[in-house]
């Protein structure tokens, strides 16, 4: 489960954020892929090569495995779970054929815009294979894309085929599929975040206890469809800054909404689903930002012409247990 939303600051630029909520340690690291990299791939012998080079959050079990991040062109994707996925069975020739947890390294290796990935999407299949990291299951995973214009979309597959919709909120989580959370939405017009105006019950005249009242009924736990909610509102009215740092800063603060400690969601077999990261990426400056559970300084990673044309890809660690700055 994961949360995953866009956002505009004061200077006009834009940034793809998300939670990494799941219930085993992924061992995700800021990892950059030069430009040029060719994965192994589970479908196509040929592999998948990236033509651009792209920073995001990885792990390499095989191959790395790639679940978020932004390119050298400012194109941003995010793999999220969405259980009413469907793929096809096999590989379609003249296509570039892909598992569905290869979809974000395709994407930010390929592409330079949302708009260019709406015009090729007839070119990407995506094959039912099992993922042995996953437990030998075919991974269930829709995606959201966005790129440095603001410019933003969803991709599934829950039927005969993949589909692009056009992201109006620039938020997405997890099941149902996307067009049921729009629609969900419809639920919440009333919400502000204004104090809410005081109505008669009868001959008795009654106001609120104070600042806040207008978001009664904004859904606080941990579902997906509740977070989609929530973080569509808190998007809306959030602060626009200026700078890098401020917008970041503001962003997490934002993420602090849908943010999942552990204890707090448990899995059927009592496994606590936390978010293990937040990944902040500006699809203007071409950074990333991953800010991980058990140390929450923020790491980041700018690319760098060095790092672009790297001859193999380039690991950071990051710090798991938490930092302080010690002023005695």
């Amino acid at each position: 489960m994961c949360t995953s939303f866009t956002y505009e600051d004061a200077d006009g630029k834009w940034y793809l954020s998300r939670t990494m909520d799941f219930d085993f340690d992924m061992g995700a690291r800021p990892v950059v892929i030069p430009r040029g990299y060719r994965f192994k791939a589970a479908v196509d012998a040929e592999g998948i090569v990236a033509k651009f080079g792209f920073v995001g959050s990885g792990r390499q079990v095989g191959e790395y495995a790639v679940v978020d991040g932004v390119n050298e062109h400012g194109f941003g994707a995010a793999t999220l779970y969405l259980v009413e996925s469907k793929y096809n069975e096999g590989p379609v020739a003249g296509k570039q054929n892909l598992a569905s947890y290869e979809m974000v390294p395709y994407l930010l290796g390929n592409y330079t815009t949302v708009a260019e990935l709406r015009d090729h999407l007839d070119d990407i299949n995506i094959v039912a294979v099992a993922n042995a990291f996953m437990g030998n299951i075919v991974v269930p995973l829709h995606w959201i894309v966005a790129d440095d214009t603001g410019d933003c979309a969803v991709l599934e597959q829950t039927g005969a085929g993949l589909e692009l919709f056009d992201n109006p909120v620039g938020v997405m989580t997890n099941s149902p599929d996307f067009g049921w959370h729009l629609q969900n939405l419809k639920n919440y017009p009333q919400l502000q975040p204004t104090q809410a105006p005081a109505r008669k019950y009868g001959t008795l005249n009654v106001h609120g206890f104070g600042a806040g009242t207008g978001a009664v009924g904004l859904p606080g736990d941990y579902t997906s469809v509740s977070r989609f909610v929530r973080m569509a509102f808190m998007r809306e009215v959030g602060e626009k800054v200026s700078g890098q740092a401020n917008a970041v800063n503001t962003i997490s603060h934002l993420m602090n909404s849908v943010d999942i400690p552990r204890g707090a969601k448990l899995m059927d077999n009592l496994s606590a689903d936390y978010s293990q990261y937040r990944a902040y990426c500006s699809l203007s400056d071409r950074t990333y930002f991953l800010q991980p559970y058990d140390d929450q300084t923020i790491t980041r990673v700018q690319l760098t012409e060095d790092l672009l044309n790297a001859d193999a890809p380039t690991e950071f660690a990051v710090q798991h247990q938490q930092q302080f700055v010690s002023v005695n």
